[in-house]
C-alpha cells in the first residue's frame, strides 16, 4: 500500500478514542487532560511553519498508546500545521516492522512526514528518556520511572523527541 493511501485510511484522535467506551477511553482522556507543556516547548510547537503529517500505528488497548498518542493531539491543538492519522497494527505489520530492530511492530510507532510524504523520522514505543532509564538504572529506579511514565509524567519527553525530528 502506498503511504498516502495508508495515511488516508487512518482515523482522527477522537475516532481512535471513541473506539472504546470504557477504561481505555477514560485513561487516554485522563492523560490527555493532564498533559501540560512548558512555555518553551509550546513555543516550539507554534513555530512549526510547514505542514507535518504524523502516521500513527496504535491500538486503543495499548498502555503506551494511551500515554503517547495524546501528546500528538495536544500538539495539534497548538498548531494546525500538524496532522495526525492513526491506523491499527493488524494488517499493517509489513509497513511498520522496518521501524524496529527485530521486525516486531512496537506500538505506538509514529512516522513523521512532510506534506509530500517525505519521511522525516520516527518515534517508537517510548521516549528516549525512558529507554535510557530502562537500560542504565537500577531496578527500583526503573520501577519508579515506569510508574511515572504510566501516569503520563514523561509526556514532555515524548514531545521533545518528536520536535527533534520535526525541527
Amino acid at each position: 500500500m502506498e503511504i498516502c493511501d495508508l495515511y488516508k485510511s487512518g482515523v482522527t484522535f477522537d475516532e481512535f478514542v471513541n473506539m472504546d467506551t470504557d477504561t481505555y477511553k477514560e485513561k487516554t482522556l485522563e492523560i490527555f487532560n493532564s498533559i501540560e507543556f512548558d512555555d518553551e516547548l509550546t513555543s516550539k510547537i507554534k513555530a512549526i511553519d510547514t505542514k507535518v503529517k504524523i502516521l500513527v500505528c496504535g491500538e486503543m488497548w495499548c498502555p503506551d498508546c494511551m500515554i503517547n498518542v495524546p501528546v500528538l493531539e495536544k500538539m495539534k491543538g497548538y498548531n494546525d500545521n500538524i496532522d495526525i492519522s492513526i491506523v491499527g497494527k493488524e494488517g499493517n505489520e509489513e509497513f511498520f516492522k522496518k521501524y524496529t530492530s527485530d521486525e516486531n511492530v512496537r506500538i505506538p510507532t509514529f512516522v513523521i512526514y512532510d506534506n509530500d510524504y517525505n519521511e522525516l523520522g520516527s518515534f517508537v514505543e517510548h521516549p528516549k528518556k525512558i529507554k535510557e532509564i530502562m537500560e542504565t538504572a537500577n531496578q527500583p529506579n526503573r520501577i519508579v520511572a515506569m510508574r511515572k511514565y504510566r501516569k503520563g509524567e514523561y509526556a514532555q519527553d515524548t514531545l521533545r523527541d518528536i520536535l527533534e525530528i520535526i525541527l
